[in-house]
């Protein structure tokens, strides 16, 4: 008798029962066995180089006939130097400090009973991602690192190089005896399992995060059952202030812009301070339109160059994703912090000048998860931050803002030591 095919509900409930049960394997696990995990896969995915590439072609080439963006296929692509960022990002995250069993404060009442607060994993974490292969990797290192088995779920466009990246993280939890489950790929591109997930795997799945577009992450926010970790949208700004040095701005500038379009840290909207116009916006609007970048500005930036088109009320509040960015010339820091206030997504903002006092200032009333000085915002990055790799990045106010590594994949729980106490 043939056995009927599973469907995609009973896959997904198979996945988070199966991830559940390895929670306390991997809850246990000491730091060096969860290195050793790591440092395995990462020394795979060298290994399997070859492999994976060839895998990634093969993505590629159907993303190029689907018609995917230049944009989306820059996410989607893979080269031996992104698979080596890959393979250090996992070295990175073995050499970090073990969050597990951390104690984050500790204290001692009058009655003499000892408080600890101690950090321990999430549970099980559900991650959502579109066509950037390499989240494979990172998050399932992070995960493994917080002791959180982990359910990845990719977008089909980078199924088949996800798979590769995969099978380099089930070498690495072989090498170290850990359950394969600690680390699940799920196997079918059936939108269904995205659903199911969301809505009806409560008991099994302690926290979703997803990385990806707009339209990815809403469905995810308005369908998810459970608490969600990520960001909607990344509008990011560089507010060149008067006292800025008008080089060191146009690096920065560029540099935000331009390095990578496509990725939430980009900045998409340039504010210029009234007051340092004349030697700062021509020069800086100019540098833009000679990189190739579409200019749309209001009418003082299109004063300083007829390539300029105009900027309508949307742009202000539009993540491009490409070579385009807003511009608008604003009266002072004060008006800049109202801008991105009132138009911003509470992701990356930037300042540049070399006034420490209208720095701080900006530093100090700009409400989003980062925000910078002197520097671009393309540092937006939990690599950059030194935390390894992330999962992505967090405008939320509760439990992780910023880059969500391996500390802000934890909880924690309160250790009480007594002699005998009872309460009265």
């Amino acid at each position: 008798m043939t056995t009927p095919p599973e469907s995609t509900v009973e896959l997904m409930n198979r996945l988070g029962a199966a991830a559940v049960a390895a929670r306390p394997a991997l809850a246990a696990a000491g730091t060096e066995q969860k290195n050793q995990a790591l440092q395995a896969a990462a020394a795979a995915l060298r290994r399997r180089q070859a492999e994976i590439l060839e895998a990634n072609a093969r993505d590629m080439e159907a993303a190029r006939r689907k018609g995917l963006t230049p944009a989306l296929l820059d996410r989607l692509q893979l080269d031996p130097k992104r698979v080596e960022a890959m393979a250090r990002g996992l070295e990175e995250i073995a050499a970090l400090p073990d969050p597990i069993g951390g104690v984050a404060a500790a204290w001692q009442r009058p009655n003499g009973l000892r408080i600890s607060r101690v950090r321990v994993p999430l549970g099980v974490v559900g991650i959502i991602y579109e066509s950037r292969p390499n989240v494979t990797a990172d998050a399932g290192a992070l995960c493994l690192k917080s002791g959180n088995p982990v359910i990845l779920r990719g977008g089909s466009e980078s199924r088949e190089s996800s798979a590769a990246i995969h099978a380099c993280l089930l070498d690495g939890l072989r090498a170290a005896d850990l359950p394969l489950a600690a680390i699940q790929l799920v196997p079918t591109a059936d939108r269904a399992a995205v659903g199911h997930m969301l809505a009806n795997m409560g008991g099994m799945v302690d926290v979703v995060v997803p990385r990806g577009g707009k339209s990815l992450v809403q469905r995810v926010k308005d369908e998810a059952r459970v608490p969600v970790i990520g960001h909607l949208e990344g509008n990011c700004h560089v507010y060149v202030d008067r006292d800025a040095d008008p080089d060191m701005a146009r690096e920065v500038l560029l540099n935000a812009k331009l390095r990578r379009t496509g990725i939430c840290g980009a900045a998409e909207t340039l504010l210029v301070d009234r007051g340092g116009a004349a030697r700062l916006l021509a020069p800086l609007v100019q540098a833009l339109l000679e990189a190739g970048c579409e200019v749309r500005g209001d009418e003082s930036v299109q004063q300083v160059d007829a390539r300029v088109k105009t900027a309508t009320e949307q742009d202000w509040s539009t993540e491009y994703l490409d070579a385009i960015i807003a511009v608008r010339v604003v009266d002072d820091v004060d008006a800049a912090i109202a801008h991105i206030a009132r138009f911003g997504s509470a992701h990356t903002e930037s300042i540049v000048t070399a006034n420490a006092a209208t720095a701080e200032r900006f530093l100090a009333r700009v409400d989003s998860a980062i925000v910078l000085h002197n520097a671009s915002t393309q540092f937006a990055d939990g690599g950059e931050f030194g935390m390894g790799a992330e999962i992505g990045i967090s405008t939320d106010r509760f439990h992780a803002r910023g880059p969500v590594g391996v500390e802000q994949l934890t909880s924690y729980k309160y250790v009480v030591h007594g002699s005998g106490q009872v309460r009265r």
